[in-house]
């Protein structure tokens, strides 16, 4: 997915170039079926090839995916994956004025 949503669209062989250590072909083609048949990519036709696309903005998708991982791993607590995530590594001043922004908002919209 990271593919595709990084170039727009995609065929499987580009998908496939794109990868550092690409499986098969056919391996691809059948991770990208899945993935269309699960709602998350959609084709057009190009010639003998399908060009795939995302069915969601980035962003949407982004915060779908974090929301089954705060409710899988973290009893639904954004607070308490937010912990862990910070607790992972280092992070540079611009990510802590960008947490310390957000943690600020949140307290003034009563969250």
């Amino acid at each position: 997915m990271d593919i595709i949503y990084r170039l727009s669209e995609a065929t499987v062989a580009k998908v496939r170039e794109e990868m550092s250590d690409p499986p098969s072909y056919s391996t691809v083609r059948a991770l990208i079926s899945t993935l269309e048949r699960k709602g998350h990519l959609e084709h057009t036709s190009a010639g003998a090839k399908y060009v795939y696309r995302p069915t969601v903005p980035r962003a949407e998708a982004s915060e779908s995916a974090l929301k089954r991982v705060v409710s899988s791993f973290f009893q639904g607590s954004p607070a308490q994956a937010a912990v862990a995530l910070v607790s992972m590594g280092e992070l540079g001043e611009r990510e802590l004025s960008e947490l310390e922004a957000a943690i600020q908002r949140a307290r003034e919209e009563g969250r």
